[in-house]
């Protein structure tokens, strides 16, 4: 696939901080928190970014902006912290002019995502967490042993990030892609020092290191597909499985993978393409096509409870609101999830806000 015209963007955040944004592709918005050794004038001649942005952009409008500290976003006297970054993604938010969209995070963009989700959950459509963690692992505790490796990375990064040879880059891209080939590692090498400076890359790691999400995380309310590599270096599995189980009705796809950040060669590839076409709405299903024609299958009762359904409420919470009890509203939702062809809650409200359902309720 060529590269896409992009378009490149400043907007300012709330302490001054101008933040670097690019759009390109067409069709619903999704703005992407990628991992944060990303810089938008090279991301797409990146073996590493190129087959990412090649497949977020198929069928979205793509937003992506460089983190604080990096790329083309303001790098001097920058201050780091999990509400700065919130605060950046609200200001491309808004300048973007975003009132629904997909966000997609990636690694510590994860713990951005999430609050913002839990804050904003009218702006979201739907949530993809990739390799994500709500704790990060200076707050969920370590053994003696995985502190001591920590703090040895954080003084590596800060005496290896400016060495021009190849040893220090060659550590750090294997250490995140375990199975990266030559021209891969060589590319991460080069982005590292392409990307920012080693102050701003230790106080970023800093930031995610000691954040904390797990308060916000239970009250997301959106349909949410969670995917985490098997054996990722960097996020442990079970912390991505833990997120999945906090998140009500979240989908959970376990990758085949040693690498944090996945590559297209990959056998895992296929897995995660496959479930994201899944996940993203059907393009078909627009006014008079085969979405219409199951909704008008559905009694007025039923969409009173598929309303409900779309704005995250439960069984319980359904029936307290029509007036009827908690095995009736589950009876009426047991009847749409088969009419709508769909075999999870989940799946029924990302159909259901696809349709309209829900959304104006919760502006």
């Amino acid at each position: 696939m060529s590269q896409p015209v992009q378009h490149i963007r400043f907007c300012t955040s709330r302490d001054g901080t101008r933040i670097a944004y690019a759009t390109s592709g067409s069709g619903p918005p999704l703005v992407w928190l990628g991992h944060w050794v990303r810089h938008l004038n090279l991301d797409w001649e990146s073996p590493i970014w190129r087959p990412w942005l090649s497949l977020l952009v198929r069928r979205h409008t793509l937003i992506r902006y460089d983190y604080r500290g990096c790329g083309l976003s303001d790098r001097q006297g920058v201050e780091f912290s999990l509400d700065k970054h919130v605060e950046d993604l609200e200001a491309v938010v808004q300048a973007a002019r975003l009132d629904s969209f997909t966000l997609f995070a990636q690694a510590g963009g994860g713990a951005v995502a999430m609050t913002y989700a839990a804050r904003y959950p009218q702006r979201l459509n739907r949530l993809v967490l990739y390799g994500c963690q709500a704790r990060g692992r200076s707050v969920r505790g370590m053994p003696l042993d995985a502190a001591k490796e920590s703090d040895a990375l954080l003084k590596l990064i800060e005496f290896g990030w400016r060495n021009e040879g190849p040893t220090y880059g060659q550590f750090f891209a294997t250490l995140h892609i375990p199975d990266a080939g030559a021209d891969q590692i060589r590319a991460f090498s080069d982005l590292l020092r392409l990307t920012t400076s080693p102050a701003n890359a230790l106080e970023i790691l800093r930031a995610f290191f000691a954040a904390d999400v797990s308060e916000f995380v239970p009250k997301i309310r959106i349909p949410t597909l969670v995917m985490h590599a098997r054996e990722d270096p960097i996020i442990p599995f079970n912390e991505g499985r833990s997120v999945a189980s906090l998140i009500p009705n979240a989908q959970f796809v376990p990758l085949e993978s040693r690498n944090h950040i996945l590559q297209e060669a990959e056998t895992a590839w296929r897995p995660m393409v496959d479930s994201l076409d899944q996940f993203f709405p059907n393009r078909d299903a627009e006014p008079g096509g085969p979405m219409d024609a199951l909704l008008s299958e559905l009694t007025a009762r039923e969409h009173q409870v598929l309303e409900l359904i779309a704005q995250g409420l439960d069984n319980g919470s359904i029936g307290s609101r029509l007036g009827i009890s908690e095995r009736t509203a589950r009876n009426h939702a047991s009847t749409i999830f088969s009419k709508l062809g769909v075999n999870t809650r989940a799946q029924a409200i990302v159909q259901a806000r696809d349709a309209g359902f829900g959304i104006k309720a919760n502006r």
